[in-house]
């Protein structure tokens, strides 16, 4: 008997496994990977010096050339930790939006990134923080316990949309209230430099961040696959969720700890780098038209947000570089509100 495909599927036959492929998704994910590419390489080649598209394919498949400093030193670093934030933040994005069922919620929307902010600050200002490697893993515990705080005062006998980003965005105002605090009553040199970091910035990120973070991304593979089949419980509602049989009070749990934590570690290796995990989801889905938002969609949209901002910081007022947390900022806070107002002719968010 033939199984049965639903429009715009393909299905994948292996021995033991069959799989439903997308068929409009994967072609936006094989675009998304080839304007990814292209991004990396106009970064590698823009800065005070030009280097050729030649020069630097020949840098990153390990061929000698006469620009290796220039790109395999000074540039490549930085943009391989541009990649692993974006992909973090887009993935963090997509889980954090479906649970919410909410386009206007994300990491840096709810809390997360203001979390991570916060401990950062508090203890750099006040001199706790006397090294650059004990910054990630403060960011990464302030954003997961911002985010357990937030998880914990939605729940009301089960987890509902509305009241999560609401109470997100409550915890958020206070944090960041919280962040300016230390930054006025700490040290003010320490407090300078926290400022700085609170900016998201790529200046000075090299393969220290991207290692760590590059095994955090290998270790989720397994629970991001899982979120990819669990996004379908997620969209029932919860009267049609215990009459199938689903744990969805579990599963929004498993979603939302596996989206925190990608956020904080992403915030960690760069500092809060807004507004790219609210984006992404909204992007993806609307160039693979998917019922769910695409995760694998919603990664790689993350990765050519933040390089192409990165590299926009830059050379927009160079030789100084701008952070690249303004950047997005200064493109995300335009689509925030667009986005408000949409949500509002619509009689709510979608």
């Amino acid at each position: 008997m033939s199984a049965v495909r639903p429009a715009g599927y393909a299905l994948l036959r292996r021995p033991g496994v069959s799989l439903l492929l997308h068929r409009r998704a994967a072609l936006v994910a094989t675009g998304l990977t080839v304007l990814l590419a292209v991004a990396v390489v106009g970064s590698l080649c823009l800065g005070e010096s030009t280097v050729a598209p030649g020069e630097v394919v020949k840098v990153i498949l390990g061929r000698p050339s006469p620009d290796e400093l220039v790109v395999g030193t000074l540039r490549l670093p930085r943009v391989t930790v541009g990649i692993l934030v974006g992909l973090a933040l887009g993935l963090a994005g997509a889980l954090i939006q479906t649970v919410a069922r909410n386009p206007l919620a994300s990491p840096d929307v709810i809390g997360v990134t203001h979390g991570a902010s916060a401990v950062v600050v508090g203890l750099a200002a006040f001199g706790t923080a006397q090294s650059p490697g004990q910054v990630p893993p403060a960011a990464v515990g302030g954003g997961l316990l911002a985010g357990l705080l937030v998880y914990l005062l939605a729940w009301r006998r089960g987890m509902h949309a509305q009241r999560f980003v609401l109470v997100g965005i409550g915890i958020s105002v206070a944090l960041s209230s919280l962040t300016q605090l230390f930054l006025t009553k700490g040290d003010a040199l320490q407090s300078q430099q926290a400022k700085v970091w609170t900016t998201g910035s790529l200046n000075g990120a090299g393969y220290d961040q991207a290692g760590w973070l590059s095994l955090v991304l290998l270790a989720a593979v397994p629970f991001v696959l899982w979120a990819a089949r669990a996004q379908r419980s997620v969209s029932f509602d919860d009267a049609t969720a215990v009459a199938l049989g689903l744990r969805l009070n579990r599963i929004r749990l498993g979603l939302a700890l596996l989206g925190v934590a990608l956020a904080a570690c992403a915030t960690g290796a760069a500092g809060p780098v807004d507004f790219v995990a609210l984006m992404a989801p909204q992007i993806a889905v609307r160039l693979a038209r998917t019922a769910q938002l695409p995760l694998l969609g919603s990664a790689l949209t993350g990765g050519v947000l933040t390089v192409a901002a990165d590299l926009l910081a830059r050379k927009l007022l160079s030789p100084d570089e701008l952070p690249v947390g303004v950047v997005t900022a200064l493109v995300g806070a335009p689509y925030l509100m667009w986005l408000l107002v949409r949500s509002r002719r619509n009689g709510g968010p979608r």
